[in-house]
């Protein structure tokens, strides 16, 4: 009995010491519904708060505005709350008592609650947080590294800390979650060894993933979006999962993943249909400005007219609602659709102008581009937009936020350049790459050509300027001494300033690193090559040497790039065959995987080369096919979509002409005669002159032909017939082109018509073309694919062809009226006498 006793009244003194021990508080606060009950036990119990306390109340804050939509958080009443200065008073004083991974938590909290990140609070939970930073965990470190990057610091001294870590410890990382938060985190200090590494061990995690962590997915191609690295192993790979989990995805994931996939030149048509798909799901539930600002950017530049309009409506009912980001958001997917709705414009301008006072510099630059594109009528507003981006500009000392506010405003009416633009871009110089450099460079010769005075004389500030950045741009390519970092920094590099100042220095730069071409570069170098229109041998003989030997390393989507000079340019390397063969082989087995649109680019390229694979032929032109890039072309932006239909047509056309074996059919009838009717049939000066004086040479204007368009629509500059003797013959008054003083031709009987008439025997038809510079090289007299093209295939439809180059008919030794027909009559008849 006394045992019993004594053991009940043992259990009675264990169970008051457990409910003594029951953190009340605690159990309070986590019954909480909202805000409002959080802050209330606060201040109740403010004297009594220890650091689990604190740090449950932060965490529920949050999370009760996280599972709020974005438009009804209200984190800045809370955040002005007296009891939430209590919670940051508290907390700053408990720092020291918190555990690695409260610490790191709280901090992510208080900034997801937008205290400033100069707050003496966040500023001290870093520093301790840093002193902590080789013990903290993987998921506190990569929560840690996420707060350095709210506050900007993702290149600074303790983000290098954690780079560090990562790579000593990157093999022991097994969250997808937590390795791809660390890799956006550090991916302004990771080295090329790193970063290879990284690329490996994320695509192991990959495969065991869960597709619908598409959030994992869309940070690992930004990942290789921030590392400029388009991997396409990897980035075909996240496409697939990104495409099974396209059910769940927002509008505003759709949008991120697509601009980060044009950011890495990753086309992707079945995302981009997918997407498409989506975005229509997603209209009718998309009614609140947040949501429809979002599916609006996203889906108005793949949308249907019909579609379109109807976006744009409801964008009018409910532009007086969006807020300065939604605006800004809106305006640029109005300038990308090449929308014309005025009354829309007007009202997003109206928005815009009334939050001009809360826009970053960028952002500025940004809408001014936007309404400048879209051709908006409002001088008013422009010249806001002008002061305000000068004035930015007089306090930026970021060279790319420099570059782009000198680039927007030279686009703007102005009558010279201000001082407080040419100081700054002389403070920044020094820091700017090449593209920088070339963009400024282009603006400040854009303000020399519109200044009054540069009539009487160039003012010598401009001279000045101009002179320090081509002093910087030549220093750099001098002192350049990585292949890969150069030709990033060339990408997008272009315009006159460029090619008159840099190009000849830049082949010889690169001249110089031939031996670091590998199969990494040899795209990017091919593809800059083509783009500035210059044949250098050397280059290309080393790219053609190097695909050979690497071609199994090379991805089969860059086979297009990496061909696209020696077809372009019309250069055949020692060992051509061989190169077109590998790469041939290379893509052949991956040719249904390429974007439908890429793949008639490819086809185009090889047939300029006379180039014709079978299997690539046959699937171009099977239904399927053609039917899946329909569908595509309604997704591309007009250029690319007629660059597309334009590209399709002409290949057509040289495998009806060249490969009349593989059966297939001529179908751009109605495209051509569409095309035919846009064009305005003005004839050049120089056709008009050399027309005229081919009717001298031949004894008659109704000898010679002008303007004609022959079976399968090429454009001939000038048509003749000469029997077996060489003696032109006429043609008949119907069928004669005239030329109207304004240099308009008059169409008779069309050509094509004439064409039935049978020649007589020996007879031949004669076309005779005028080369413009834009038929050879930029650098030499060597001729482009397009022009020798052209000509193979106008001898197949019977002609005898006559090239006029414009270095020969321009040059001085035809200076005088006899010296040109002589000219013509040495270009007839001893080259046709052969």
């Amino acid at each position: 009995m006394f045992r019993l006793r004594c053991g009940t009244s043992c259990l009675r003194r264990l169970l008051h010491v457990g409910t003594v021990n029951r953190d009340q508080v605690l159990e309070q606060l986590r019954v909480c519904s909202a805000e409002d009950q959080v802050l209330d036990m606060v201040g109740k119990h403010k004297a009594k708060l220890t650091v689990s306390h604190v740090s449950c109340a932060v965490g529920m804050l949050w999370q009760f505005q996280r599972e709020k939509p974005e438009m009804l958080r209200t984190v800045e009443l809370i955040r002005t709350h007296p009891q939430f200065l209590t919670l940051r008073v508290l907390a700053e004083n408990k720092i020291a008592l918190m555990n690695d991974f409260i610490l790191v938590d709280m901090l992510y909290h208080f900034l997801r609650l937008n205290v400033d990140p100069r707050d003496t609070l966040v500023q001290q939970m870093v520093s301790e947080a840093w002193l902590r930073l080789d013990r903290l965990q993987m998921a506190s470190l990569s929560k840690f590294a996420i707060c350095l990057t709210d506050q900007h610091l993702q290149q600074s001294p303790l983000m290098g800390h954690i780079t560090s870590i990562v790579d000593q410890k990157l093999s022991s990382i097994d969250d997808a979650r937590i390795l791809t938060i660390l890799m956006i985190s550090t991916s302004y200090l990771v080295s090329t060894r790193l970063r290879d590494a990284l690329v490996s061990r994320v695509d192991e995690l990959i495969d065991t993933m869960d597709p619908s962590n598409y959030n994992n997915l869309r940070r690992v191609v930004q990942f290789l979006r921030n590392m400029k690295y388009s991997y396409h192993p990897l980035l075909e790979k996240c496409n697939q999962l990104l495409l099974s989990s396209i059910s769940q995805l927002d509008a505003e994931n759709i949008s991120i993943i697509m601009g980060l996939y044009q950011s890495l030149q990753f086309n992707q048509c079945d995302f981009r249909l997918a997407a498409k798909k989506r975005l229509i799901e997603l209209i009718d539930s998309s009614s609140d400005p947040f949501s429809f600002s979002k599916l609006f950017v996203a889906l108005a530049p793949l949308a249907s007219l019909e579609i379109r309009e109807g976006l744009e409506n409801t964008a009018l009912l409910l532009a007086d609602e969006l807020n300065a980001q939604q605006a800004l958001a809106v305006a640029e997917a109005l300038e990308e659709s090449q929308s014309r709705n005025l009354t829309l414009l007007n009202k997003i301008a109206s928005v815009i102008q009334r939050n001009l006072h809360v826009y970053k510099p960028v952002e500025v630059a940004r809408i001014t581009q936007a309404l400048y594109l879209l051709q908006y009528q409002n001088p008013e507003l422009f010249t806001k937009l002008r002061k305000i981006m000068v004035n930015f500009l007089q306090h930026s000392f970021l060279p790319q936020e420099v570059t782009m506010l000198t680039r927007i405003l030279c686009m703007l009416p102005s009558p010279r350049l201000e001082e407080a633009i040419k100081s700054r871009v002389e403070a920044v110089v020094n820091q700017c790459s090449l593209n920088n450099l070339n963009t400024i460079s282009s603006a400040i010769s854009k303000w020399v050509r519109n200044d009054p005075s540069y009539r009487h004389n160039t003012p010598s500030k401009y001279v000045h300027l101009l002179q320090i950045l081509n002093c910087s741009s030549h220093e750099r390519l001098q002192t350049a001494d990585r292949l890969d970092l150069l030709l990033e920094e060339l990408k997008y590099s272009s315009g006159e300033w460029f090619e008159e100042m840099l190009l000849e220095e830049t082949i010889v730069t690169l001249e110089r690193m031939m031996d670091q071409i590998n199969w990494n570069s040899v795209s990017d170098l091919g593809f800059f090559l083509t783009r500035m229109n210059h044949l250098c041998p050397p280059l290309m003989d080393r790219i053609a040497s190097v695909v050979i030997k690497e071609i199994d390393k090379i991805h089969h989507s860059a086979t297009y790039a990496t061909l696209l000079p020696f077809s372009i340019l019309s250069y055949d390397p020692p060992q051509a065959d061989e190169l077109y063969d590998v790469c041939i082989q290379r893509f052949t087995p991956h040719i249904r995987s390429f974007d439908p649109h890429l793949l008639v680019l490819l086809a185009y390229s090889l047939a300029l080369a006379d180039r014709f694979p079978e299997e690539l032929i046959r699937e171009i032109f099977s239904i399927d096919f053609l039917g899946k890039l329909d569908s595509q072309l309604e997704t591309l932006p007009d250029s690319l979509n007629m660059r597309t239909r334009m590209r399709l047509m002409e290949l057509n056309r040289a495998v009806c002409l060249e490969c009349p074996e593989f059966q297939v059919p001529w179908f751009h009838e109605s495209y051509c005669q569409q095309l035919q009717k846009k064009w305005n049939g003005s004839v050049s000066p120089v056709q008009q002159q050399i027309h005229k004086m081919l009717g001298e040479v031949l004894g008659g204007i109704n000898f010679v032909q002008v303007a004609v368009i022959t079976p399968y629509y090429y454009t001939i500059d000038i048509e003749f017939i000469l029997d077996k003797h060489l003696q032109p013959l006429p043609y008949t008054t119907l069928s004669t082109l005239q030329i109207s003083d304004r240099g308009k031709v008059h169409w008779g009987l069309s050509s094509l018509e004439n064409d039935k008439h049978e020649l007589p025997p020996g007879a031949q038809r004669v076309a005779v073309n005028f080369l413009e510079s834009k038929c050879f090289c930029r650098n030499s007299h060597h001729m482009r694919g397009e022009a020798l093209m052209r000509k193979r295939h106008l001898e197949i439809l019977g002609y005898r062809v006559v090239q006029i180059p414009h270095f020969e008919w321009n040059s001085m030794e035809l200076s005088t009226h006899d010296a040109w027909k002589e000219y013509l009559k040495r270009k007839i008849f001893n080259e046709l006498s052969l």
